[in-house]
């Protein structure tokens, strides 16, 4: 969350949505600052599921894009809305284009959905896109993102997301694992004002240098475009060869890296990113230069937006931001964090390859 839902496109319109803030000392924050709840602490009572099967409420699921982490996301929130008695009544695919996504809550609109989950794209857009909804009195809960000037209580339920903290905590205790609290490393971060991923890649920096004492994160390296990943990090290697670790912002830059470790014939030095990716996986698998892959639990973002959506429904104030936990992804456990990630299994070739 993609970057399965993460892609470049997604990127570069996402930029804006939220204030970057920078993590605070081991915690998550949310984009005005708010302190995260764990997606766990949510909770429905049997009055409060029996009060919603008597509602004959609709839910609608309007994404910015198809993926594997969606279709995960979607199937945790359907599975928890169809315990609940709420029909899922349509789910859209923006397919990263702001005014599609605009047309997709008009069209939506029509079927009077009592509840809507939503990644919103573009700031401005969004935020006139959603309105009507919000007038009509349906419950909107965010994934990730804001829309302009929205308010919590007020326009939306809730907002929920990974706990971006500890995905780039993990990477680095991974990391230092890895190579046994040792090491030089370099950190590839994203070069963008994207709230997800500057999260994450500071968490990773600040959790190497105030835990791991015996590594040293000697090159920092900006990256906007996964395209030039394989270029960047072959100009790295040439500047510093003796690499123990390198740390890159996602799985899909993380693929470049890859290949210039391969092209220059290292075999050595370990890698660790975040996101699922199959080729990532599968060299992982096969005992290759990654160490590790952090992922958040797609699954459980659907989950806890589909709950914090029943909140809404229900009048319960619900936190205003909320985090679904990071899961550690090895060699050894590749099959059940696949699992517990995407509900679904890992790719063949990954589960052959062990």
């Amino acid at each position: 969350m993609l970057l399965t839902r993460r892609t470049i496109a997604g990127l570069l319109l996402a930029t804006t949505l939220l204030t970057t803030l920078p993590a605070m000392a081991g915690e998550t924050i949310g984009p005005n600052g708010e302190k995260a709840t764990p997606a766990s602490a949510l909770s429905l009572t049997d009055a409060d599921k029996a009060k919603l099967k008597e509602g004959s409420h609709t839910a609608a699921l309007l994404w910015h894009t198809s993926s594997d982490f969606v279709t995960a996301v979607t199937a945790g929130a359907t599975d928890t809305f169809k315990e609940l008695g709420i029909e899922v009544v349509a789910t859209t695919d923006a397919g990263f284009d702001a005014a599609r996504q605009k047309s997709d809550v008009e069209t939506v609109l029509a079927k009077q959905p009592s509840v809507i989950l939503a990644l919103p794209l573009d700031p401005v857009t969004s935020a006139e896109a959603f309105r009507p909804a919000i007038a009509s009195g349906t419950k909107l809960v965010l994934l990730s993102n804001q829309p302009k000037d929205f308010a919590a209580g007020q326009d939306y339920v809730a907002i929920v997301t990974d706990d971006l903290f500890q995905m780039g905590k993990q990477a680095a205790d991974a990391l230092a694992a890895a190579l046994g609290g040792q090491g030089k490393v370099a950190w590839i971060f994203h070069d963008a004002a994207y709230y997800v991923t500057n999260q994450r890649d500071n968490a990773f920096k600040e959790t190497i240098q105030a835990q791991h004492p015996g590594m040293t994160i000697v090159a920092e390296q900006g990256i906007t475009d996964p395209a030039r990943a394989e270029e960047i990090a072959s100009a790295l290697l040439l500047q510093h060869p003796n690499l123990d670790g390198i740390y890159v912002t996602w799985a899909e830059p993380a693929e470049g890296v890859l290949s210039a470790l391969r092209a220059a014939g290292n075999s050595t030095t370990k890698v660790v990113t975040l996101d699922l990716s199959e080729p990532v996986a599968l060299d992982m698998v096969q005992d290759g230069n990654v160490a590790a892959i952090v992922a958040d639990e797609a699954y459980g973002l659907g989950v806890a937006m589909a709950t914090a959506g029943a909140y809404g429904l229900l009048g319960k104030e619900a936190p205003p931001f909320i985090v679904a936990p990071a899961l550690t992804v090895t060699k050894a456990n590749v099959a059940e964090a696949w699992q517990a990630s995407l509900h679904r299994d890992a790719p063949a070739s990954v589960l052959e390859a062990q």
